[in-house]
């Protein structure tokens, strides 16, 4: 069943976010302007290899350097004699001048180089939408007048069916600033984990069909388990209120919510957005989660912590808690550490709803940008050959993701990579002395797009367990359609930026507030969506349906 709404995630300026923003054109300009190709003449192509093209592996005819902004991530600190770095040196005659921010810093930082014209070259793990603020400045390259000098990058906008999605991307100037990681397939990782035994007691067997059989399954389980004090107690809900669960019933709704809750909606049907957080289908959303609470199926707990909900799974207080395919090794390994080692548990299809079985739209990334000032380097071609072949290559996406054949993985007979039984990635090899990441520099977010590439090398790096579970999504949903773009000029988006902020906080204090019971949405949802309307949903809907018209 097709749903005929769509998300336009953004216009905030947060992480994940693919916003349209009208502004001055930024870096270099051949004084035709649009998005017309730039040419890159000698001066600026040291190091550059004349024969580069798909399947060619890159390698500068002289050494380069080119600075980086990384960003040093807690679970693995970057280190000067990693094998990523080594390599990439001997094979590649690249090295970085790299400035280290802690990931804690990074996006703040990020923006303070930006902003100042002090940027790197490369500035990596940037997520679409966090662009907007600096292209009037002038600080970041219009990537899309080169992209002539990226053939693995076009060849998989083509060959992945993307182009539509690559020119929602465009700014009002018709250029493209950011970089993003691109994905074969969608993205699906998160639903919800139960303990098999428990269901099993309840004489369940069957995944539930649909959202509504799974509150009917929450309350058997309690039933047939008195022990448990809920059915369900769940995690991630600290920061937003059960912010994994609700976005991904939100999808099978019609509607965002949770994590992905943005203000903005597109409604196909009338050709304009529509205010998300007031329409009926949210209303559902909000009013399915409070039920699971009334009904005691779901442990009114809602800003708990990640620890707090875990302990309580693993202690056997509680049957199901949300999780992706990661966590199953977190949990597992968890029981195992309190002597249940062997609790079976695992994911759940993803259930159905009103508007059908769907996956959330866009297979789109975190990626990178690059500085404006890097097109006046004498090494600029070079770059770009470098980025095209180690983010959006075969080759340099496996090289990123496994590291190197011989040294961290061998290859069987039939093409399968196999990583050395020393070394542990996820769920890959689990226990084992060495880290993928953190020994060898590989799988990691800065030289890899998050969660990005190729359908073979994404279910590359998975167990058998979650490759099945994972076809199964892919088999039986859909993937919605991206929404098109609301292209907002710099006056728009400054008006815009304030409502934003204050309606987001407003909709997820108020969602909260519905969800445990303290406001009534039977008696108080008129009056909460009068709130908004004070708060601006209806100022902020206009000026973007405005700049949709324009565009």
């Amino acid at each position: 069943m097709s749903i005929t709404r769509r998300a336009l995630v953004g216009l905030t300026g947060l992480a994940a976010c693919e916003v349209a923003l009208a502004g001055c054109s930024g870096g270099p300009s051949d004084g035709s302007g649009g998005d017309a190709e730039a040419t890159i003449g000698e001066a600026q192509s040291v190091g550059a290899m004349e024969d580069f093209g798909v399947g060619t592996t890159f390698k500068a005819t002289e050494p380069v350097d080119f600075s980086l902004m990384y960003r040093d991530h807690t679970n693995y600190p970057v280190q000067d004699d990693w094998s990523v770095f080594r390599h990439l040196k001997d094979d590649h005659n690249v090295t970085f001048t790299r400035t280290d921010i802690p990931m804690a810093d990074y996006d703040q930082k990020k923006s303070l180089l930006i902003g100042s014209g002090e940027a790197t070259d490369i500035i990596s793990v940037t997520y679409g939408g966090t662009e907007t603020q600096f292209i009037t400045g002038g600080t970041i390259l219009p990537v899309s007048r080169y992209f002539q000098y990226m053939p693995n990058f076009q060849q998989k906008i083509k060959d992945w069916g993307l182009q539509e999605d690559l020119d929602n991307k465009r700014q009002a100037d018709g250029r493209i600033y950011h970089l993003p990681g691109l994905r074969e397939a969608p993205d699906v990782q998160y639903s919800v984990v139960i303990r098999e035994d428990l269901w099993e007691r309840a004489g369940l067997t069957e995944d539930p069909a649909t959202w509504d059989e799974f509150q009917e399954q929450l309350l058997q389980v309690k039933e047939a388990n008195p022990e448990i004090d809920y059915a369900m107690s769940d995690r991630w809900t600290d920061a937003t209120t059960l912010g994994s669960l609700l976005s991904v019933i939100a999808v099978n709704y019609g509607t965002l919510a949770g994590w992905g809750y943005a203000n903005t909606y597109y409604d196909e049907g009338a050709g304009k957005f529509v205010f998300n957080g007031t329409t009926d289908q949210y209303r559902e959303v909000v009013s399915y989660a409070a039920g699971l609470i009334a009904a005691g199926a779901l442990d009114p707990e809602i800003t708990q912590t990640d620890d707090q909900a875990t302990q309580k799974f693993i202690s056997g207080k509680s049957a199901a808690i949300s999780g992706n395919t990661q966590t199953l090794v977190e949990y597992r390994t968890k029981f195992a550490d309190a002597g249940k080692g062997d609790v079976p548990i695992r994911l759940i299809s993803l259930p159905s709803g009103p508007s059908g079985s769907n996956l959330p739209s866009g297979r789109f990334t975190s990626g990178l940008l690059i500085s404006a000032k890097a097109s006046e380097q004498p090494y600029f071609k070079a770059l770009l050959q470098f980025v095209d072949w180690l983010y959006y290559s075969d080759e340099g996406l496996e090289f990123a993701q496994w590291g190197v054949e011989g040294e961290t993985f061998t290859r069987a007979a039939d093409g399968t990579r196999v990583l050395n039984e020393d070394i542990s990635w996820s769920s890959i090899n689990a226990g084992a002395p060495k880290l993928l990441n953190a020994d060898f520099g590989y799988s990691n977010g800065v030289f890899l797009v998050a969660n990005g590439s190729s359908k073979d090398l994404v279910f590359s790096m998975m167990t058998d367990e979650i490759a099945e579970w994972t076809e199964l999504q892919l088999a039986a949903n859909e993937q919605l359609p991206v929404a098109p773009a609301a292209q907002l000029d710099e006056i728009e988006l400054e008006q815009t930026s304030l409502l934003q902020t204050q309606l987001t906080d407003a909709v997820q204090a108020a969602t909260a507030a519905f969800i445990t019971g303290q406001r009534s949405i039977d008696d108080e949802w008129s009056a909460y969506v009068t709130e908004t309307e004070g708060l601006g949903a209806t100022q902020l809907i206009d000026t973007i349906n405005a700049a949709l018209e324009r565009a």
